[in-house]
């Protein structure tokens, strides 16, 4: 994984578009994450003073919900459900030529920080199955030709 050295100024920018008050946690915590693709150290230090709300709770809520992640990720993620519908009609498949092509498992980041690939255990879009889900964009019935394009398409 390759270490990211983070400005904090841009940490401060952005902390600085919310009320600087505890309820606003959360959505600091977002807007970071859509920054920097990910929630630095730092940057959970620098929420916690500014919202001057305890270190713990920062950290807490950040690894409660799994929309957060403390280690980068790539600028598009690559989900793959994992459903049962989706298992059945070739989910395999499908990261199989995700491996292939990008040389990514599930978890892996690419080392030009381009592509995260995830499995998810359910969309809820059974009937587009397989679903494969590139950045908030869903792809149905996704046969395995048409995999990288899909990825590559963004």
């Amino acid at each position: 994984m390759v270490n990211q050295v983070v400005d904090l100024d841009r940490v401060k920018e952005v902390i600085d578009r919310s009320p600087k008050k505890p309820g606003s946690l959360i959505g600091v915590l977002q807007d970071i994450q859509r920054e920097f693709h990910y929630l630095p150290k730092m940057a959970m230090t620098e929420t916690a003073r500014e919202l001057n709300v305890p270190l713990s709770k920062v950290w807490s809520v950040a690894t409660f919900y799994n929309a957060f992640s403390l280690t980068p990720r790539g600028e598009n993620i690559i989900r793959v459900c994992k459903g049962t519908a989706c298992h059945i009609k070739g989910a395999d498949l499908i990261l199989e030529q995700i491996e292939t092509g990008l040389g990514l498992k599930p978890g892996d980041t690419s080392e030009d920080m381009k592509y995260t690939v995830e499995v998810v255990n359910c969309v809820g879009a059974c009937a587009m199955a397989p679903v494969m889900i590139v950045n908030s964009k869903y792809h149905g019935n996704v046969r395995c030709d048409r995999v990288l394009k899909l990825v590559k398409k963004v």
